[in-house]
C-alpha cells in the first residue's frame, strides 16, 4: 500500500504497514514503545464481540447477518507479527530503553502470553509481565476474561529508564486505576483508555523522549505521550483510524502551543472565568 506521512506538532504519524515504516526508522532512536498489536484473536468478526454489538444495535451497518468491525492482521499472522516487530524494537531502542506491549489474558486453548514472552525475551530481554485487572465482568464463560497483560521487555545492555522515585509501582494495576473501555460503533473495536500507555510512559520516559506506537489504532498512545510532552512517531494501517489520529493531535498540538505562550503581563489582576480567583 501506498505510505503516507504526517507531521503535527511534536507528532510524526504514519499511514502504512509497519513492516514497511518501521525499517526506514533510524537504529537507536527510539526512547520508549508502548503498542497495542493485533493478538490473532479475529476480535469482533464473528466472535462474542460482535454478536455482543449486533444484540445492541451498534453493528457498523444494518446488513443480516451484521457485519464485524475486525482489524487487520488479527489471525494467524498476528504472531508472525508479534515475533517480527520484537526484533525491530530491539533495533530501534536506544540503551536501556523499553518495550512495554499490550498482549492477552492467561487464558487459553492457545497460551499466547506465553509464547510472546518467550519470543520478547528472545529478541530484547523480558523484564516483567504487568497484570491489568480490569475489574468484574469480562468476556467468556469459564474463567471470564477479566484482566490482560501487558509484556515489558528491556534493551540489553544499559540500565533500564525508570523514572518513579516511590518504590510503590506494583506489577498488577489493580481495578479502578484505569477505566475499561467497552466500544461503541464510533469507537475502535479494541480502544483502550490513553491513561494504561501514560501508566508506562511515565515510568520509562521522561518529557522531550521519543515515543513509538507502531500499531498505532485511534491514538491512545499518542494521546498518552502528546498531553505528557513527549514527541510521538505512530503508525497506523487503517485510514479511518488514522485519520481519527490526525485530528486529535492538531487539537493536542494547538492547546499545548496555547498553554506555551508567554503570559501577558498587565497592571491590574486578570479577570477570572471559572478558573479561580484572581490573587
Amino acid at each position: 500500500m501506498s505510505v503516507r506521512v504526517e507531521h503535527i506538532g511534536d507528532a510524526e504519524l504514519w499511514l502504512g504497514d509497519c513492516r514497511e515504516v518501521l525499517p526506514t526508522i533510524s537504529d537507536r532512536s527510539i526512547d520508549f514503545i508502548f503498542t497495542d498489536p493485533p493478538y490473532g484473536h479475529n476480535n469482533n468478526d464473528g466472535d462474542l464481540i460482535h454478536r455482543r454489538e449486533a444484540a445492541l444495535g451498534c453493528p457498523p451497518c444494518g446488513d443480516d447477518p451484521p457485519l464485524g468491525r475486525p482489524i487487520a492482521n488479527d489471525g494467524p499472522e498476528a504472531n508472525e507479527l508479534a515475533r517480527w516487530f520484537f526484533g525491530e524494537a530491539n533495533r530501534l531502542l536506544s540503551s536501556g530503553g523499553c518495550c512495554c506491549c499490550c498482549c492477552c489474558g492467561g487464558g487459553g486453548p492457545d497460551p499466547q502470553f506465553a509464547r510472546w514472552s518467550l519470543w520478547l525475551d528472545e529478541a530484547l530481554g523480558f523484564k516483567q509481565m504487568v497484570v491489568w485487572d480490569k475489574g468484574p465482568m469480562g468476556m467468556g464463560w469459564h474463567y471470564r476474561r477479566s484482566y490482560e497483560t501487558v509484556l515489558v521487555g528491556q534493551k540489553r545492555g544499559g540500565a533500564c529508564r525508570w523514572y518513579d522515585t516511590s518504590d510503590a509501582v506494583e506489577n498488577v494495576i489493580r481495578p479502578g486505576k484505569i477505566r475499561k473501555i467497552i466500544p461503541g460503533k464510533e469507537q475502535h473495536p479494541t480502544a483502550k483508555d490513553p491513561n494504561l500507555a501514560l501508566h508506562f510512559v511515565r515510568l520509562h520516559s521522561q518529557p522531550g523522549d521519543l515515543v513509538l506506537d507502531p500499531f498505532m489504532g485511534a491514538g491512545s498512545t499518542m494521546v498518552a505521550a502528546l498531553n505528557s510532552r513527549r514527541r510521538f512517531v505512530g503508525i497506523e494501517l487503517d485510514p479511518q483510524w488514522f485519520g481519527r489520529s490526525c485530528e486529535l493531535a492538531a487539537e493536542i498540538s494547538r492547546r499545548n502551543s496555547f498553554l506555551d505562550e508567554p503570559a501577558i503581563k498587565t497592571e491590574q489582576p486578570a479577570l477570572n472565568f471559572a478558573l479561580g480567583a484572581a490573587e
